[in-house]
């Protein structure tokens, strides 16, 4: 039997996801570490001995027989030094098919960063294991590098692009590399349009453009809508809040 979405459900969940941020707005600390910009990696990494804490929603509000899903991906990483970082990612998606489960363990060393010259690069790993619904899917991962680019000045963007390629990638599920980029414009100086983008005909496929809104010293709230590369109604609203301790 198909799981039906409906209006009542829909409220629940942002009834959840609301109480959950307002838990978070409350909580001030010192310096807020961005881990990634919506779906491609940042060049920055979590300062060491820091733990960065991140909750990710998205969803495709439609019915489950019209492909409706929700996605909920908790994510944890530790600066561990000599920058470097080290994370777990857990996605749990419904849809009409049985819910899923995914673990996600990343790594990232930021390979260089000159603040006066704005310019950082990074490179990583993320490993993208199934727990759930294993037959038809594998286990594989992304290793990435990218490079970027502040300009200088109060409202001075900062650019973001590399290259990513995915190992040990089924056959039959897209290319298997490709490009990224981003681009994050401050407005104001607690608001931000941030837009990034992969490349590929593949589930990392998406542009996603929104706003990041600082919500405190080491916290923001950052809510996008994701635009697939392919196929029809492949998009989804995208929101999450992400805090530094």
């Amino acid at each position: 039997m198909k799981k039906e979405y409906n209006i009542g459900s829909l409220k629940s969940i942002f009834t959840i996801q609301l109480s959950f941020f307002a838990f978070l707005f409350i909580m001030q600390i010192n310096t807020f570490a961005q881990s990634t910009l919506f779906n491609i990696p940042s060049t920055d990494v979590v300062p060491a001995k820091k733990v960065y804490v991140e909750f990710d929603f998205l969803s495709h509000l439609e019915s489950y027989g019209n492909g409706g899903f929700q996605a909920y991906i908790p994510r944890a990483v530790v600066g561990v030094g000599k920058k470097i970082e080290v994370g777990m990612n857990v996605a749990f998606t419904k849809s009409a098919t049985p819910n899923s489960v995914e673990i996600q363990p990343n790594i990232k060393f930021q390979a260089y960063s000159n603040e006066k010259k704005g310019v950082a690069l990074s490179t990583g790993a993320i490993l993208y294991a199934p727990v759930t619904r294993r037959a038809g899917t594998n286990t594989f991962a992304m290793v990435y590098s990218n490079v970027s680019k502040q300009v200088k000045g109060k409202y001075g963007p900062r650019l973001t692009g590399g290259g990513y390629g995915l190992v040990n990638r089924v056959t039959g599920a897209g290319e298997r590399g490709g490009g990224m980029i981003g681009y994050e414009q401050p407005l104001t100086e607690k608001v931000k349009f941030v837009a990034d983008w992969f490349s590929g005909k593949n589930r990392f496929g998406y542009g996603t453009p929104g706003l990041a809104i600082t919500t405190s010293p080491t916290s923001a709230l950052y809510i996008g809508y994701s635009i697939g590369n392919s196929g029809r109604k492949n998009n989804a609203l995208f929101a999450y809040w992400g805090i530094t301790f």
